[in-house]
């Protein structure tokens, strides 16, 4: 059993980076950039599988991030919420089919939310886990204002 619990803990670890290193084997361009940008002054254009993804991963965050900034989420809680949006991010990246130009702009994002994965499941132990879910809400803010998303509600942070 404990040896399955250290496979297990292994390839947890291991899964943002797999997505991400999918995300370049299934969308054919060059490096994301390293700041978001418009599309000539407007928002990047989305399909489907992206507002479904992205739409789960908000609600998780809205719902999570006042229990967490107070102090009321389990280290289970915070490990079961990085979960579910690996599993977004994953459906994300295998589904949407994005211009390159837009998909470049949504791996900044998908970067973002892998540093809140990592930050809220304990994998940075320097942050508080509750900034992970925090460092998540601001890429979802992210996405609502670069990506048109009809009906896009921001997270509405503390402080």
């Amino acid at each position: 059993m404990k040896s399955s619990a250290s496979l297990l803990a292994a390839i947890s670890l291991a899964f943002p980076l797999t997505l991400l290193a999918a995300g370049h084997d299934h969308h054919e361009h060059g490096a994301a950039p390293q700041k978001i940008e418009l599309n000539a002054g407007k928002k990047w254009s989305t399909d489907e599988p992206l507002l479904k993804g992205m739409g789960t991963i908000r609600d998780q965050v809205a719902a999570a991030l006042p229990q967490a900034h107070a102090g009321k989420l389990s280290p289970a809680q915070y490990e079961q919420l990085g979960q579910d949006i690996n599993t977004q991010i994953g459906y994300i990246v295998q589904n949407c089919k994005l211009d390159p130009k837009a998909d470049a702009q949504l791996h900044v994002i998908i970067a973002e939310l892998t540093q809140g994965v990592d930050a809220l499941e304990g994998r940075q132990p320097d942050k508080d886990r509750a900034l992970g879910v925090v460092k998540a809400a601001q890429a979802v803010n992210t996405y609502g204002k670069y990506f048109d998303h009809a009906g896009w509600k921001p997270v509405k942070l503390p402080h």
